[in-house]
C-alpha cells in the first residue's frame, strides 16, 4: 500500500554519485509531504543494496556512476522480486543507453534540473503506475527514434485503434497509471489494463514509455 492508495509514503531511493544533487533532490521531495526517501546511493551497487534493505515504491537512478552504473545496476533491479518502479534521472546528454534503459524496464526519464513540482508529480505517477517523460526529453528522444522507425507503418497502426484505445493511448503518452485512466473515462482500472495491454500489443510496443513515443510521434494523427 502506498500514499496513492492511503496506505503511507511513497518510499524512494535516489541513486547518483552527486552527493549534492541527492540531498537536494530529498528535500525537495520530502517537502510534498507523501514521499519519504528511504536511501541514498552513489553507485550501482549501493543501489541494488539499498533497494534489498528497504521496501521501495520508486527508484530515480543516474546511468553515469562509478564502479557498477546505473544502467547495469537497473537491468539488475528490474529483475528483482518485487522491484520498484525505476526512472533515469539525466542531462540533455543523452546517449546511446536510452534504448538499453528502455530495454531493461526504466518507467521513464527525467531531467536533474526539473522543476520541484514536475518530479514530485513524476514520482507520484511512477508509483500509481503510470510512466513519465520530461517534456524537454521528450523533444531530444523523438528525432532519435524516429531515424530508426518507419512512421508511415506507426501512423497505419495507430488509426487501426479503435476510438477508445486511441483515447486510452493519449492519456497513457501524458503519463496517467491505469487508476487515472479509468477515472477520466469511466471505466475500471481491470477495464484499462486491458485496453493498454491490447493497445502496446496493436503498436508492437514492450512498454508503456514506447508506447508514450510513438503516441508523441504520431500526434497530429490523433488528437
Amino acid at each position: 500500500m502506498r500514499a496513492e492508495d492511503g496506505g503511507g509514503p511513497i518510499r524512494v531511493v535516489l541513486a547518483d554519485d552527486e552527493a549534492m544533487l541527492r540531498r537536494g533532490l530529498r528535500v525537495l521531495l520530502e517537502a510534498d509531504g507523501t514521499i519519504r526517501v528511504v536511501a541514498e546511493a552513489g553507485n550501482g551497487d549501493e543501489l541494488l543494496a539499498a533497494v534489498r534493505a528497504h521496501r521501495v515504491d520508486v527508484a530515480l537512478i543516474d546511468v553515469q556512476m562509478p564502479g557498477k552504473d546505473g544502467l547495469t545496476a537497473l537491468r539488475t533491479l528490474t529483475a528483482l522480486a518485487d522491484a520498484p518502479v525505476a526512472a533515469v534521472l539525466t542531462t540533455f546528454d543523452l546517449d546511446d543507453y536510452v534504448a538499453d534503459a528502455l530495454r531493461f524496464g526504466a518507467r521513464g526519464f527525467l531531467l536533474k534540473d526539473a522543476e520541484p513540482a514536475m518530479l514530485v508529480r513524476a514520482v507520484h505517477d511512477l508509483a500509481a503506475g503510470g510512466a513519465v517523460l520530461d517534456p524537454r526529453i521528450t523533444a531530444r528522444l523523438l528525432p532519435r527514434f524516429r531515424s530508426a522507425t518507419d512512421n508511415v507503418h506507426e501512423m497505419q497502426l495507430v488509426r487501426g485503434l479503435s476510438g477508445r484505445e486511441r483515447q486510452v493511448l493519449q492519456l497513457l503518452a501524458d503519463g496517467r497509471s491505469n487508476a487515472d485512466i479509468g477515472v477520466r473515462l469511466g471505466l475500471t482500472e481491470a477495464t484499462v489494463k486491458s485496453y493498454v495491454s491490447t493497445v502496446l500489443s496493436k503498436l508492437g510496443a514492450q512498454n508503456r514509455v514506447q508506447a508514450a513515443l510513438i503516441a508523441q510521434r504520431v500526434a497530429g494523427d490523433f488528437r
